[in-house]
């Protein structure tokens, strides 16, 4: 028998979508897989949805085991997806959207990739982003870009030291669901920080590579990501500062400032404090005045960007430290 894979499919108030999602699971070209569907206190009809699909056409056969767990609470989207975590059984996991789909070949070319390649334990590959429905005059754009230019996170030779250094910055990895993943890897780490509700991936992201767990990419698109009124992380206008940042600085009080040097732990400390006028949606617009006023008072006004700037004047090996490129 093959590698178990287990599909980790995370719901929350999914039903418009989630029969689509589904499908997109049975229809892989892979036979050995674990379907686990973990809702998180949904106030629609997913669950039923889930079940009545299950019990039609006997798609329940078509997997080596399936499962559904229903929260008796909201708890955010990382206590969510460890619930599939712990349930899981496979060597691999996919974590799924209940809005989202894979690509019929999305476990066969994870798979394949990692055959000859045992050093792999975390591999991310392309996804296209669509507007509400998957069609191609739908598609917005496909993410990553250039994955393989020299100063992205995945670039070839870049280590997982690199990587960590590069993410102590800000969160550069955006095509998330894409995430195929060693399970023991993932439990290794401590699966997804529940701390913070609905910052399932930036924290994950930190802890596998201070853990040495190097993230690798397959140039390939696996995924198609949905974008929608109805999403959580749907943000809707185009913001100068994205808000998710606004309500995220516990998180970096955690997570980032102490592994930081000073002088960059302050100039980030700096732009936070100069940032808070932009949580007024009309001064966040992404508009030319609010760009002005942005570029003022977080770099020209900033004395830690001079500090730093002549700090790699006076010593030239800081411009390989990714803290500082």
């Amino acid at each position: 028998m093959r590698p178990l894979v287990s599909i980790v499919v995370v719901t929350y108030n999914s039903s418009q979508f989630v029969i689509e999602t589904l499908e997109s699971v049975s229809q892989q070209t892979w036979n050995d897989i674990e379907l686990i569907i973990t809702d998180d206190f949904s106030s629609d009809d997913t669950i039923e949805v889930c079940l009545g699909w299950l019990n039609t056409n006997n798609n329940k056969d078509r997997f080596i085991r399936t499962e559904i767990i229903k929260a008796k609470s909201n708890s955010g989207v990382p206590a969510n997806a460890n619930r599939g975590l712990y349930a899981a059984k496979g060597d691999w996991l996919a974590f799924l959207a209940g809005d989202d789909t894979l690509k019929p070949d999305y476990i066969r070319d994870n798979m394949t990739h990692i055959a000859s390649r045992p050093e792999i334990k975390v591999l991310l590959s392309g996804v296209e982003v669509y507007k509400d429905t998957f069609e191609p005059q739908n598609l917005l754009r496909i993410t990553p870009e250039d994955a393989y230019n020299q100063n992205s996170i995945v670039a070839p030779g870049r280590s997982a030291d690199s990587q960590y250094r590069m993410l102590l910055l800000h969160d550069r990895i955006h095509y998330t669901p894409s995430l195929f993943i060693n399970r023991e890897t993932l439990t290794k780490v401590g699966g997804f920080d529940e701390r913070f509700k609905l910052l399932e991936d930036y924290p994950l992201w930190l802890n596998l590579t201070r853990n040495g767990y190097k993230i690798y990419f397959m140039d390939k698109v696996t995924v198609n990501y949905r974008r929608h009124s109805k999403s959580i992380y749907n943000t809707g206008d185009t913001y100068l500062i994205e808000p998710n940042y606004f309500q995220e600085e516990n998180f970096r009080r955690i997570y980032t400032y102490p592994n930081m040097p000073a002088d960059i732990r302050l100039n980030e400390r700096f732009f936070w404090y100069a940032s808070q006028i932009f949580r007024w949606k009309w001064l966040n617009k992404n508009i030319l005045p609010n760009r002005m006023l942005l570029s003022l008072l977080t770099l020209y006004l900033n004395p830690f960007k001079y500090f730093i700037w002549i700090r790699k004047r006076l010593n030239k090996g800081l411009n390989n430290n990714e803290l500082y490129m």
